[in-house]
């Protein structure tokens, strides 16, 4: 029987890759999504338990390698629960289990949390990187949402974007001043200001991050064209929550980084009046896509396989670094 391990939080943050690598995992999952064959990743699996509009996934995947011993087996169990704020709690929280690929047998559970902050922010930084505008000092850069994701996107667009110029927004002042006081502290932001507005925040900014909390808004898709820089790239992490469909639909390029799992989501009406994605992220790497005149729509759901990705890199650093704990099967 191989050994079980746990990995906590602080083993999983202290084992993380640097960025540069981080976005080189984001590439190798955003591909492998996008070759016939190379993956299984279905819909995410959802149940939605009360209080309203809390929800659990459950994130299976599978990433074919080159050999056998190469494939990666396991999945992330989520949970996000918007009231935990009310009592001090994460909203979300997460575990991920890898399998052994030639037997199926559990061999490493981890603390999910650090996995989905920091894959997700380096999916955007990826997006970026391939579909963005080219970085040049004073770019401005707009974060809607101060929570976790908004601090996870600061250093990963101030290595990809150095001397970008910030602004933020967040429905709580408190939680804007937080994240000003990071950026400030975080190498290649070359200022930070908080906006008053989401709007404020967004108008003339070439790069837009929004990260809002789940759960209903009246900002539901306000952000319209009339607010966006005519050359703007627009990351929405938060599905539909501020994105409005005509921008992606009047976008000169919308990719998205998983087809099926975007559509499955709009049949169920998380993304009313958007249109079919031009490509994915991987589809578009491996086409040689450039980014064209005009705005580009760049969204992520989030992809299990991610997970797994950065788990089997973070596990092997883990281990090699003798963290970790052997549970007893």
């Amino acid at each position: 029987m191989p050994p079980l391990r746990w990995f906590e939080a602080d083993a999983v943050r202290a084992a993380m890759p640097p960025i540069a690598e981080r976005l080189r995992l984001a590439e190798t999952t955003m591909i492998a999504l996008a070759r016939p064959g190379a993956a299984q990743l279905p819909p995410k699996i959802a149940i939605h338990p009360r209080p309203a509009a809390s929800f659990v996934h459950a994130m299976p995947a599978h990433l074919r390698g080159d050999e056998a011993p190469g494939d990666l087996v396991g999945m992330k169990w989520v949970a996000g629960y918007a009231t935990n704020s009310e009592v001090g709690l994460p909203a979300i929280s997460a575990v991920v289990v890898l399998n052994d690929a030639a037997t199926g047998l559990p061999t490493a559970m981890l603390d999910g949390g650090p996995i989905t902050a920091e894959r997700t922010a380096a999916v955007s930084g990826l997006a970026i990187q391939r579909f963005g505008p080219p970085p040049e000092p004073g770019l401005e850069v707009a974060v809607l949402g101060a929570g976790v994701q908004g601090h996870s996107h600061l250093p990963v667009l101030a290595h990809v974007l150095p001397g970008l110029r910030l602004r933020l927004y967040d429905r709580t002042r408190e939680r804007a001043e937080a994240l000003a006081s990071a950026a400030r502290d975080t190498v290649g932001v070359g200022a930070v200001r908080i906006a008053a507005s989401a709007r404020e925040a967004v108008e003339g900014a070439r790069v837009v991050v929004s990260a809002a909390s789940f759960g209903p808004t009246a900002d539901a898709q306000s952000m319209t064209n009339d607010w966006l820089h005519p050359e703007a790239t627009i990351v929405p992490i938060d599905y539909a929550t501020y994105c409005n469909a005509e921008v992606a639909r009047e976008a000169a390029l919308f990719l998205v980084d998983q087809r099926e799992q975007y559509l499955y989501n709009r049949e169920t009406g998380n993304f009313d009046g958007y249109p079919d994605p031009h490509a994915t992220i991987g589809e578009a790497i491996l086409a040689g896509t450039k980014r064209p005149p005009g705005r580009v729509v760049l969204t992520h759901l989030g992809v299990g396989l991610a997970d797994l990705v950065f788990a089997d890199a973070i596990v092997r650093a883990a281990i090699a670094g003798g963290r970790g704990t052997t549970l007893e099967r």
